[in-house]
């Protein structure tokens, strides 16, 4: 049963695209250069930034007030203690009154046992909405990962990313965290000075003439910190990027002998990251002993003045050990002070890449009446389509194609042509600059996004598969496909015999990326996840690419079950894969320049001729694998 926390989660759940309007006004230019936000690590303090982190805790008021009443208690707790001592000495041990000395006594338990409680409670509190709010944020920056679009993901280092989700909300939970210490050391210090000017306005008037000094001394020191701070982040993300390339490339750097260059690099750049961080360390420890400093020289003013009139009479003994006890109480809270400064620093800093990230506009959204795609005869049809990913430089110029159900369209052409950007308008992973995209008669810009994936299954030329058994990475979009569908797929597929070979069968957990298959195994098992689903239309990108001759044999039975009775988009490699489909569109330079089936095109003697020959004459195909070819049940040749 889920928990009561668990049942209540879900309506605190907010959009990140609800709070566009309160979004910086230069959000969707920040967006563009989100992965060199770096350069403002060290933002100076934002109230914008406290605002919109702030916000997330409206869930929680109630807990809050608790805390802040718990902060108060601790603070007058707190305060009591040296003005207790001081009417201790004054008035109970001086005019040796026993009974004022045990109601005292009594009263310093008490205070005590409130100081411990009031201290827990907040502790308590602030720790459990620290859990809640980290939450909620970490599950809103996940969920606008999720919609971002494809154009995101591929200008985004996922390293940057993974700083922001860990790193930079980290940061947050610790100014959460020392947010009550805050309000209670400001408190603190509030009622300090109340009290010190309480008992003799003019001893604290000069206890506290100290102040200016500090205040100029940080002053002084804060902008040379911050540029330090800087330095030392920047240095870090430095690292940070290098350490993802080359743990993400290490084949590649084996393969190259790049090892002792790198390695030199990287000492180079962890040399400046170390002496950055040492700068730093010492500008941060600088402030430290200067508040220790004029906390010396407060408790100097305190005996010598105030040693001064207790022998002139003017002060008893028990108000010069309070203001003693209250001065080392009141350079406390600078103290912390000084050092949550700095975590607010770097909280700002956090937060504003954080927000960057919650602000970048969803480019491909449902429009606002969008319905799911529903029953849709299963044709695919580019009508006039334009697109680039920078529409400033078109990538397809004016194609227009229909695949009618059934049928098997190939799409050919040079690399760089367009090929794919086909097949990812098909899915609107990007919305097209002109023209139309059509599933079944339906613009894609106008059915909800989420329903597309129920007519359409795409087998990418890299299958990906999760850290998860083999099972669930058949079923990964099709949790509701029984263990039975999944078993017979593969069979279907030619899958089963080598997944039952694995030590655990269909319940083997894969590594990493399914590196434990070969590349034949893992496309065979995004081929039978495909048909688990089950959909009316598939997208074959270069599905067959990266695989040897003999393998391509078995992936080609795999796909003639496949595609049987499916409307097929399938981008080839090798030609020959693709030599019985219905009709053949040939795409270069972004243009439609030719379509028909295999024997129109070879005798146009156009690029496809050219193509055919050059790829037909590879050393597979004089190997014997030009017969193994994708065959649309209804084609002939």
């Amino acid at each position: 049963m889920p928990s009561k926390d668990d049942q209540r989660r879900p309506s605190n759940r907010r959009d990140p695209r609800a709070e566009v309007e309160n979004r910086p006004a230069k959000a969707e230019e920040e967006h563009e250069t989100l992965h060199e936000s770096d350069e403002e690590m060290f933002a100076e303090l934002d109230g914008t930034v406290f605002k919109r982190f702030f916000y997330y805790t409206k869930p929680y008021k109630r807990a809050m007030f608790i805390a802040l009443l718990a902060v108060a208690g601790f603070t007058v707790a707190n305060l009591s203690i040296p003005l207790i001592i001081g009417i201790g000495i004054d008035h109970a041990i001086s005019d040796g009154s026993k009974s004022l000395l045990a109601t005292l006594s009594i009263l310093m338990a008490l205070v005590a046992g409130g100081y411990w409680f009031t201290l827990y409670l907040q502790h308590i509190l602030i720790s459990r909405i620290t859990l809640e709010v980290l939450y909620d944020i970490r599950a809103d920056m996940f969920l606008q990962l999720q919609r971002l679009g494809m154009s995101f993901s591929d200008r985004t280092p996922v390293g940057g990313l993974m700083s922001r989700m860990f790193g930079d909300v980290g940061a947050l939970q610790e100014m959460l965290e020392s947010s009550i210490e805050v309000i209670g050391d400001l408190l603190t210090l509030v009622g300090i000075v109340a009290v010190l000017l309480y008992l003799d306005w003019q001893l604290g008037l000069i206890t506290m003439s100290v102040m200016p000094a500090l205040f100029l001394i940080r002053v002084l020191w804060q902008p040379i910190a911050r540029k330090a701070f800087l330095v030392m982040r920047r240095n870090s993300s430095i690292i940070g990027g290098y350490l993802d390339q080359n743990v993400s490339g290490v084949r590649v750097i084996q393969a190259l002998n790049r090892e002792d260059v790198n390695h030199d690099e990287m000492d180079g750049k962890v040399h400046a990251f170390f002496w950055s961080s040492v700068r730093a360390a010492r500008l941060g420890g600088v402030l430290m002993p200067t508040v220790e400093l004029m906390t010396g020289v407060a408790l100097a003013l305190v005996i010598i003045i105030g040693g001064s009139r207790v022998l002139e009479g003017e002060m008893g003994v028990g108000v010069m050990i309070a203001f003693l006890l209250y001065v080392q109480r009141f350079f406390e809270p600078i103290r912390q002070l000084t050092m949550h400064y700095a975590m607010l620093q770097r909280a700002v800093a956090s937060g504003h890449r954080i927000f960057e990230l919650l602000d970048i506009p969803i480019e491909i959204a449902d429009k606002e009446n969008a319905q799911p795609i529903g029953e849709v005869e299963a044709s695919v049809e580019f009508r006039d389509v334009t697109f680039g990913y920078d529409s400033n430089r078109p990538i397809l110029r004016n194609v227009s194609f229909k695949a009618n159900p059934g049928e098997t369209v190939a799409i050919v052409g040079p690399t760089g042509s367009g090929k794919t950007s086909l097949t990812s308008l098909a899915h609107r992973f990007y919305d097209v600059q002109g023209g139309a995209v059509l599933l079944g008669g339906k613009d894609v810009r106008y059915v909800a996004q989420e329903s597309i994936g129920s007519v359409m299954g795409m087998v990418l030329q890299e299958p990906f598969l999760f850290s998860q058994s083999v099972m669930e990475n058949i079923r990964y979009n099709t949790q509701h496909a029984t263990r039975e569908d999944a078993v017979n797929a593969c069979q279907i597929i030619g899958a089963h015999d080598f997944i039952m070979q694995l030590d655990d069968g269909y319940d083997s957990v894969l590594e990493q990326r399914g590196t434990n298959l070969s590349v034949g195994q893992r496309q065979l098992l995004s081929f039978a996840r495909a048909l688990v689903a089950d959909p009316k239309i598939l997208v074959l990108d270069e599905a067959t690419a990266n695989i040897d001759s003999y393998t391509e044999k078995v992936i080609q039975e795999a796909l003639l079950k496949l595609l049987s009775g499916r409307t097929a988009l399938v981008i080839a490699h090798r030609l020959s894969t693709i030599r019985n489909a219905d009709r053949i569109v040939v795409i270069e330079n972004g243009e439609l320049i030719e379509q028909g089936t295999h024997n129109e095109l070879l005798a146009i003697g156009g690029l496809y001729a050219r193509l055919w020959t050059t790829n037909y004459s590879s050393f597979d195909d004089i190997a014997g694998n030009a017969d193994e070819v994708i065959s649309a049940p209804a084609a002939n040749t």
